[in-house]
């Protein structure tokens, strides 16, 4: 993923994944083609593959509120130097939200214009729907009870955090990391820093685990492409690519159109000499799949192509790799609106914007691992009332779109650099 380096054996679990996805398409394919409403076909859906990627599920299910909690508390808790560089901090801070909301906002837009996911039988997702439906029933239950209007709003801040978590509150969670966070800015004493190193801790452990369970992946994904292409067929093919085409276009958009008025109009920096002098960064981030291998070239590049402040640069940059994935927002909120349409479930108004909060707070707290957005991507699935089996179509696609939506993260980086270092000229201390 986008914000550290992959781990040892990475590249073979790609490959994994990849076969994975491939025979369970070509299997799934072939029982549509030859079989078609075979008995045999629902018994090893019910009896083999739809339990073992359920089983799959819960245990990223299991893993994502520890996973959640202590990503986004040490996301924010890790903008010590906000105090210190004072406005510069507190520009960073409101630049990354705002722009995090032009992403995702951008990538809802498309998704709902140009709507990838229509078109499949409404009969058969229908009861894949079903399927997915039991499989995550806990969760489901849980956003089927939220109230509309200003009582879904006043919901967000959770009365009892445990409560929260137990139900699967996944916007709750996450306002109590944030302010939980905040208040570690605010209160920086011996026990606090113990405090924090046991939730790095947490954050450790809980990334340990989702390594492990990802070695499953090969397997799941099997199962799940198995299970969806033997009930959609041929169409699930042309779906995929639709998908991949409006992720590459959102992710395109973002980079040439909105980072380029940004970088005309507020940072006063050309953006063909802006892009140019960053390329290698780029190459880099594209090749590598992470921000944290390609960290010590962007801050050299800020240095000696941009000329920005080391100061500003250094702080920037590395509060970037963690906490400003436009990239990875923008895939989250594709990913959940192409799933809901493909298995026909109408996001109204409110769940599109419960869909962008969690993908702007996500691209603050998501774990910088190979498969961690899984769990974030599932959950919202799952708490919108799509079953989240759907990832299994996303992951065999997933390498790519990495690729992808890292290169986004790492310019967007840079960006950030060029535009927080202009607006804070007069404000920048020699370090």
């Amino acid at each position: 993923m986008a914000a550290e380096a992959a781990p040892i054996g990475h590249g073979k679990l790609q490959w994994r994944i990849l076969l994975g996805f491939v025979l369970g398409l070509a299997a799934g394919l072939a029982a549509y083609t030859l079989t078609p409403g075979a008995a045999w076909i629902e018994n090893v859906v019910t009896y083999v593959t739809g339990p073992i990627g359920q089983v799959f599920l819960r245990l990223l299910f299991m893993l994502v509120i520890p996973l959640l909690f202590s990503a986004l508390v040490i996301g924010v808790a890790e903008m010590g130097e906000i105090r210190a560089l004072k406005k510069i901090g507190l520009r960073t801070l409101v630049y990354t939200i705002i722009v995090s909301s032009i992403s995702v906002a951008l990538a809802l837009l498309l998704v709902n214009v140009l709507r990838p996911g229509d078109g499949v039988d409404p009969v058969a997702a229908r009861e894949l729907l079903a399927q997915g439906g039991q499989g995550a029933a806990s969760i489901v239950a849980a956003s089927s009870e939220t109230q509309p209007g200003i009582a879904q709003l006043i919901a967000i801040v959770p009365s009892n955090i445990i409560a929260a978590m137990a139900d699967n509150d996944i916007l709750a969670v996450m306002f109590f990391a944030l302010v939980f966070g905040i208040g570690m800015l605010l209160v920086q004493t011996r026990r606090t820093a113990s405090l924090k190193d046991g939730i790095e801790g947490l954050f450790e452990i809980a990334m340990r685990l989702i390594g492990i369970v990802i070695q499953l992946a090969p397997i799941a994904i099997f199962c799940f492409m198995f299970n969806l292409s033997a009930q959609f067929g041929w169409d699930l093919l042309f779906k995929l690519a639709a998908y991949v085409a409006v992720v590459v276009l959102a992710l395109g958009l973002q980079m040439f159109g909105v980072f380029s008025a940004i970088l005309k109009f507020v940072a006063r920096k050309s953006p063909v000499a802006f892009f140019r002098e960053t390329r290698e960064a780029s190459i880099m981030a594209f090749s590598t799949a992470s921000s944290n291998a390609t960290l010590p070239t962007a801050l050299r590049i800020a240095d000696t192509e941009l000329k920005l402040p080391p100061r500003v640069a250094r702080f920037v940059l590395t509060i970037g790799a963690t906490a400003n994935q436009n990239g990875t927002a923008m895939f989250e909120g594709v990913t959940v609106l192409f799933l809901a349409q493909f298995f026909g479930v109408d996001l109204n108004l409110g769940d599109q914007l419960f869909v962008m909060l969690v993908a702007i707070l996500a691209g603050i707290g998501t774990a910088g691992v190979p498969g961690g957005s899984l769990p974030v991507v599932a959950l919202i699935l799952a708490s919108v009332g799509v079953p989240p089996e759907g990832i299994g179509l996303i992951l065999g696609v997933d390498r790519f779109l990495d690729m992808c939506r890292t290169a986004l993260n790492v310019v967007g980086d840079l960006v950030a650099a060029q535009v927080i270092s202009t607006l804070s000229e007069k404000d920048v201390v020699p370090a």
